[in-house]
């Protein structure tokens, strides 16, 4: 496939989907603060051999307004009225996208289930005290002060220093893509506060019954990366694997092609025991 094919963007159920590649269909569920472009590398290294169908997740871009009654499940509405849609039986989700492709996973048996370092609680792994801070500036109109607590408190970045996260936070809400980054995060209090809600012992997640990939980086947070072992335990047939020199952002920003070849090994490697990625995802 030429690496200038354009997406093409369907409307499901009032969700934005950009489509690319031929193939059995991949569907891509970002994470939190991520549009629907940011996985467009990840999507040309699967199009080749997959057609990629990007979920626009609700509250950003095209797609319609989120319900006053959010939940990690009408996520997972959306995600099931795609997978409808165009037929595709295999499921990626990145971060807080990984939460909701696990509870897509409760709900529907798949071909493939990949997540990278969802955003899962087990035990009070995640800590989300910082949230309440953010959520204060952020009503406060004072967005740099909310991303630093955000940055602070995630620990996504090896900066531990105010004044560095400061500086880093303003850069990334005045240069390019501060405008869209800075209309995002009104959806983070929710979205954490979901992940918050779920904390468990993690046992809800037996009833997965799809071959599952979970993925993690080795440079990414303990809290994020130390759930994929306990998952892996509980889920009936998963299997985890730690990235060398890897990240919390490999799939979007970092190494997607990293990520995507990984995917390919999984469906290959399925196909080779009998999962067969056999359906063709539908057009519209």
């Amino acid at each position: 496939m030429g690496r200038t094919e354009s997406w093409q963007r369907d409307l499901v159920s009032g969700v934005e989907v950009s489509n690319l590649g031929s193939g059995p269909g991949v569907v891509v569920i970002p994470g939190n603060n991520r549009r629907s472009h940011h996985y467009e590398k990840l999507a040309r290294g699967l199009a080749g051999a997959h057609t990629v169908h990007v979920v626009e997740r609700r509250g950003r871009g095209a797609s319609g307004p989120r319900s006053t009654a959010y939940s990690v499940e009408t996520e997972a509405d959306d995600v099931l009225a795609v997978l409808e849609h165009t037929g595709a039986r295999v499921l990626f989700g990145h971060s807080y996208g990984g939460l909701i492709a696990l509870h897509v996973g409760l709900r529907q048996s798949l071909d493939a289930l990949i997540a990278y370092e969802p955003g899962v609680s087990i035990d009070g792994s995640f800590d989300a005290s910082w949230l309440d801070g953010f959520t204060r500036h952020l009503a406060d109109g004072r967005h740099v002060a909310a991303m630093t607590t955000f940055l602070r408190g995630s620990g996504l970045l090896p900066i531990r220093t105010a004044p560095l996260l400061w500086a880093i936070s303003f850069l990334m809400l005045r240069g390019a893509g501060g405008r869209e980054t800075r209309a995002m995060m009104p959806t983070t209090p929710a979205e954490i506060g979901e992940i918050a809600r779920l904390d468990s012992d993690g046992s809800r997640y037996a009833g997965i019954a799809s071959r599952t990939l979970l993925l993690g980086g080795e440079k990414s947070p303990a809290y994020l990366t130390g759930v994929l072992p306990r998952l892996a335990a509980i889920l009936p047939s998963a299997e985890y694997t730690i990235l060398p020199g890897l990240d919390h952002n490999a799939p979007d920003e970092n190494a997607p092609d990293t990520i995507a070849q990984q995917i390919r090994l999984h469906l290959v490697r399925g196909e080779r025991h009998g999962y067969g990625v056999a359906s063709r995802s539908r057009q519209s």
